[in-house]
Order: C-alpha cells, then structure tokens, then sequence
C-alpha cells in the first residue's frame, strides 16, 4: 500500500526531507494527471464532429443531435462539485482510479450503444466519471506541488493538455469515422481509460489534512437544476412558449434556488457559498461559466455547421475546428512566459476579451464564404481560450487553501460545463431557429456567434469587477 503524503505547506517547505518527498511525488503524479486530463477532454469533443454520422446511423433528430454535444457537459456539470467533495474526503488518487474505471465502462456502453437514447445515457455517464477524474487531476497537483512557478507551471500544462484533447478529440474521430466507423473512437477511450486506472494504482496517497462529508441532497438539486435547465434550452428550439419549454425553465431556477438554499443551511457544504467572497473564486467560477456558455458552445456547434453549410467533410470539420484548438493549446503551453507580475486573473481578462474579438470575426460569413473565412476568428478565439485555460487552472488551486482544492476545482469546472450544456442547446437554437436552408444556417451562426461575443465580454467584465474588490 502507498503511503499517504501531506501536502507540503509554506512553513515545512524548507525541511529537506519533506522537499525531497513533495519533489518526488511531483514528477510521479504529473505525467499521470496531464495524461488523465487529456483523455477526457478526447471523450469531450470526440462526438462534435461526428455527431452527423451517429444521428445517421441511429436514427436521430436535431434535438437528440443537441443532446449529443450537451450530454458530457451536463454529466461534468452535475457531477464536478460532488467528486471534489470525495476526493477532499477520500484521497484524489483513490477518486481518479474510480473515474477511470467509470469512464471505461462509458466509453464501451458509448461505442456499443444500439439506440441513440442509449448513446446520449453513456455521454452522460463518460461526463460523470470525466468529472471525477477532472477534479483529482487538479486537486493532486494542488497537493503535489507548492504555491509559486512550479504550481503555475503545474497548472499551465494542465491548461494545456484541456486544449489538446479538444484539438485531438475531433481529429481522432473524424479520422476513424473516414477510414471506419464512428464507434472506433470510443474503444479507443476505453482502452485510455483502463491505462489510467492502472497508473493511479501506483500513484501516492496525497491527502489535505481535512475531511468534508457528503451532501446527497445538495447533489440531487444541483442535478435536477442542470437537467432541467438543459432541457428547457433544447425545447425552447421549437417553442420557447410552450408549457414543456416554460416549466423546464422554470424549475431547474427553482431546484438551482434549493440548491442555494441547501448549501447555505449545511455546516459542511458541497460548495462552501462563502468562498464567493474571494476575488479569485469569484473570477475562476465567472470566467469558467461564460467561456462555457460562449466559446465552448459556439465551438461544439462549429463542426456540424460547417459541414451543412460550408459543406466540409467529416475531417474536414476537424481540421477547421483545429485552427482554434491548436493554437489554444500552444498558447496554454506558453502561458508561463507572460510577466512575473500578472496574477491568474489578468491572463484570463486578457483571454476573454480575444475570445469576444474573436467571435465577432467570426460573425460575418455570407453564401458564398468557404471555411477559409473562419481561419482568422478561429486564430484569434484559440489565444484567447489557451490564455483563459491557463488561469483558469491556476486560478482554481489559488482561490483556496490547498485542503479546499477538491472544491475549488469542482466549483469552476462545474460552472464551465454548466455553461457549455446550456450554451449548446442555445446556440444550436439560435444557429438554427429561421430554418434549416443554406442562407438561413449562415445567418443563424453569425448570430449566434454574436451571442457567444456579448456573453464572454460579459465574463472579462465580471473578472475586472472582481480584481477591484480586493
């Protein structure tokens, strides 16, 4: 059995011993968390460019299409709070084993699945298990490594395995669905998955010194809120006045209100609401929702517009979606070149802003534009999202005292999944509510692009209000 390591506080950091101990546990669970995250965001993005060919192929309308690009986020978004809660309790590295084995249990269910309710239940899934692994990989470099360059380093890197698995996530599968099937990539998954739990086996026991209890009903009501909500969004398509659509709406504010009202009445919440009285917190939890509900969003829909409307391939859509997602990944990769005297927030109000510029390029294509039209905004938006990764992953370990890392991660990633599920189901509404006719995709997307543009200036503008409340 591992033995359980401490994490290293400011105070024991000049005791050799104890150095030597946090320096070695550092080059052991790195490699496993970059590598534990990266596979996830592959499970993430692996369906948006092939999200055509499974409705084909399992009989699907647009709606059950919308729920193939929100189903993981939803599953992240219910599921992030919970996990960072059992690894505070438990141990990180116990969290990441059992993650692993759901994401590969998943990941098969996914490439098996006989029906397209079957398909989107197993998306929902690899976003829960996703989740578990998501918040162990953060919270054990939070533990792993102290405050300062070699944490922001830590962090940057995680950043940037986030951009590359959406770059390689859509490449991988529109490559396998050319040369195969679309099934192929989530095998693939599967066998990453079962690799990663046999690595967190051998990983220390990294623990924070508190232990904080469970809170099923909290989990009920932030589940309940998620669904709805996204729900509500995805009917809201076809009627935004119908019963359905409104009572979806309005109950997920309502269960989310309960949820408020719940961890308010806890002594031991899920999510500690008094942590929003930190700057940090409040600029990580702000920033990872509207670059969900905007950039993530837009860019989940991007491939499938490009391939109805600008009439890509399947890799095609992949190569295009990679102008963004590779120069977000070089850009998080670089991000700790930026002046000593930048805090987390500053590259994050900076990234949202590119975002918005970005967006707003992207707004103006015609009939006659070809993908080629998309190469500059899509440039501009993958500095902006590779500068936003980076703080935001620093941002979450920073915003807490280290035995809170579970939660703080949580909390921010919560809120950027929460963000990408409702703001798919938007912008597929948006991109699509004036028809389904070549002019009218075209129009819808610019639309929707400017909607993605307001929505994550709106985000720098809360980070700036934050940064003055310190």
């Amino acid at each position: 059995m591992s033995s359980v390591i401490e994490p290293r506080s400011e105070s024991s950091a000049a005791g050799t011993s104890g150095a030597a101990e946090a320096s070695a546990a550092a080059r052991i669970v790195l490699p496993v968390a970059l590598a534990a995250t990266l596979l996830v965001l592959i499970a993430f993005t692996s369906a948006i460019t092939t999200v055509g060919e499974t409705a084909a192929t399992l009989d699907a309308g647009i709606s059950w299409q919308t729920w193939v690009l929100s189903a993981m986020s939803l599953g992240l978004a219910t599921a992030l709070l919970s996990t960072g809660a059992l690894a505070d309790r438990h141990g990180p590295r116990r969290i990441l084993a059992l993650g692993a084995l759901g994401l590969l249990a998943a990941s098969v269910l996914a490439a098996a699945a006989p029906t397209i309710a079957v398909f989107v239940a197993a998306r929902v899934l690899q976003g829960v298990a996703g989740a578990a692994v998501l918040v162990a990989t953060l919270g054990l470099i939070g533990l792993a490594f102290a405050p300062g360059p070699q944490r922001a380093h830590a962090t940057g890197l995680w950043g940037a395995m986030v951009g590359g698995g959406i770059l390689l996530g859509p490449l991988l599968a529109g490559a396998l669905a050319d040369v195969a099937d679309w099934r192929l990539v989530h095998w693939l998954e599967a066998a990453g998955a079962l690799g990663i739990a046999l690595a967190a086996a051998r990983l220390p026991d990294l623990r924070a010194d508190r232990r904080h209890p469970l809170d099923p009903p909290g989990v009920a009501a932030l589940a309940g809120s998620m669904a709805a909500l996204t729900a509500g969004l995805i009917c809201g398509r076809s009627n935004w006045t119908s019963t359905v659509t409104i009572a979806l709406l309005a109950g997920g504010v309502v269960l989310l209100g309960l949820f408020v009202a719940i961890e308010l009445r806890r002594s031991a919440p899920m999510l500690d609401l008094h942590l929003f009285r930190a700057p940090l917190f409040v600029a990580a939890t702000a920033g990872s929702l509207f670059l969900g509900l905007s950039t993530i969003a837009t860019m989940s829909y991007l491939p499938l517009m490009t391939q109805r409307a600008l009439h890509t391939s399947v890799l095609g859509s992949a190569a295009v979606l990679a102008i963004w997602s590779g120069t977000s990944t070089v850009v998080a990769a670089q991000a700790r070149r930026l002046p000593k005297r930048w805090d987390g927030r500053h590259p994050l109000i900076v990234g949202c802003l590119l975002c918005a510029v970005g967006l707003v390029a992207l707004a103006f294509l015609t009939t006659d534009s070809t993908w080629v039209a998309l190469a500059p905004g899509l440039l501009i938006v993958g500095v902006g999202s590779g500068l936003s990764n980076a703080a935001l992953g620093r941002l979450a370990v920073e915003a807490v005292p280290p035995e809170r890392a579970g939660m703080s991660s949580g909390a921010s990633n919560t809120a950027r999944y929460l963000g990408g599920a409702a703001g798919v189901a938007l912008t597929v509404a948006i991109a699509t509510g004036d028809g389904t006719s070549h002019a009218d995709l075209i129009a819808g997307w610019n639309h929707a692009a400017l909607v993605g543009a307001a929505l994550i200036a709106l985000g720098a503008v809360v980070a700036v209000l934050a940064n003055r409340r310190r």
